[in-house]
């Protein structure tokens, strides 16, 4: 039985033993964990060591990158990036499965992939798991609601609406609720009433509800809340700020004051929480469960442990903690490739610092809105800011697709991208 390295299982560690391969781990091909790979890829290739080999290996559950920020989209074709496409073409091997447990001591991690169980040791590991939506024990939620948290439930949720023409006709067939108005709630909930109104053949059979406990929509979004209250609005969706979910049933939604909204498509966009592995790391997670890193990426307290993106805390600006992020992301992976290759050759470490945060909210046909910094103060909005989302989201956020080793090594370089553009020429 072969695996994706082209070895078999049990020579795994053999040839790794005769040869004296030191192993480069990461765990995780999201925005962290693909930009670690060509980071370290790219120092390895400008030091040239050659006293004893190093090889990079990366771990994930699917041969692909998802663009998972793009979940909310109807077209979700161009979200895959194939690992080979990126990670081939620079050297690095990867391996498709799914991390079952952390031995930090015999600096080992348990793989389960389609052919078993393997054990894969490592001199160096860098955790990049990043983040999955959280799940409370609400009655029906794990049963009846849909999400957009990864590509399988986004290609869940399209098929799903694809399906309502053949439901029976009544007024909750096109009644869509979505729960948890933040930024990913905001977005899909925004694409939906066009989305609906194609489905359906008329937008007058279409319902769309963004609801959440919070006193306002879309709260937590500064400047950019009045926006997005007000492009919902002339959409046509409605608003339920300060409600309490009781259950969700195959009916709809029921709320703690005894309301029941009949709906046959219920959304849970309830926030974001580090990957449970972070756990089996000893160190003490911050209330995200993310793991607490130094400006160079390493897990403090923990040797030979590195951590970036959604599963890692970092003082992004000296002052205040990451936020779980693409902008965030793919630099703290970069850094964190360059640093653990650095490790290992005995070279300088950089630390990173990032001072600068926009946000960037796509409110469907009627647009986007831009913000900037911690407070998201409002800086454009409608198709201008809808121009920096797209490049934003369709080229700034993708790897090179070129498979050719210098332009992917090039777009490695540990380094701090400027803010995205407030002002996108047309065409």
């Amino acid at each position: 039985m072969y695996d994706r390295l082209g070895r078999t299982r049990t020579n795994l560690h053999r040839e790794r033993a005769e040869v004296n391969v030191q192993r480069i781990l990461i765990l995780g091909a999201g925005f962290a964990g693909l930009w670690c790979a060509a980071g370290a890829a790219r120092k390895l290739f400008e030091s040239k060591p050659s006293n004893q080999p190093i090889e990079i290996l990366v771990i994930d559950a699917r041969s692909f990158h998802s663009i998972r920020v793009r979940n909310y989209e109807l077209d979700l074709e161009d979200t895959r990036v194939p690992l080979a496409d990126v990670l081939d073409p620079i050297g690095v091997k990867w391996l498709e499965g799914r991390v079952k447990q952390l031995d930090l001591t015999g600096h080992q991690v348990q793989v389960q992939t389609a052919s078993g169980e393997q054990t894969i040791d490592y001199t160096r590991l860098v955790f990049a798991l990043g983040s999955t939506l959280v799940r409370p024990k609400i009655p029906g939620l794990a049963e009846h609601a849909l999400d957009v948290d990864a590509y399988e439930g986004a290609l869940e949720l399209r098929d799903h609406l694809a399906s309502l023409p053949s439901q029976p006709a009544s007024s909750r067939r096109y009644t869509a609720v979505v729960i948890g108005a933040g930024l990913t709630g905001s977005e899909i909930t925004a694409e939906l009433p066009e989305r609906l109104a194609g489905i359906a053949g008329s937008r007058k059979s279409v319902r769309v509800i963004l609801m959440d406990r919070t006193p306002e929509i879309a709260q937590a979004m500064g400047g950019a809340q009045p926006v997005i209250e007000r492009a919902m609005r002339e959409m046509g969706v409605e608003l339920r700020p300060g409600v309490t979910l009781k259950k969700i049933s195959a009916r709809g939604v029921e709320l703690d004051d005894g309301e029941i909204i009949e709906a046959s498509t219920v959304i849970w966009c309830g926030g974001m929480r580090a990957n449970a592995l972070t756990a089996q790391i000893p160190v003490a997670s911050d209330e995200l469960g993310r793991l607490p890193v130094d400006n160079s990426m390493r897990v403090q307290g923990v040797d030979d442990v590195y951590a970036a993106g959604d599963s890692a805390c970092s003082l992004i600006d000296g002052r205040r903690p990451s936020i779980m992020s693409c902008q965030y992301s793919r630099p703290m992976g970069r850094f964190a490739g360059h640093n653990v290759a650095a490790d290992l050759l005995g070279l300088p470490l950089l630390p990173l610092r990032i001072d600068w945060y926009i946000t960037c909210v796509d409110l469907g046909p009627w647009g986007a809105v831009y913000t900037q910094g911690r407070d998201r103060v409002l800086a454009t909005q409608g198709e201008q800011a809808k121009r920096t989302k797209r490049l934003i989201n369709h080229e700034r956020i993708y790897p090179p697709r070129t498979r050719n080793r210098d332009d992917i090594l090039r777009a490695a370089a540990p380094e701090v991208d400027a803010p995205p553009p407030q002002n996108v020429a047309t065409g």
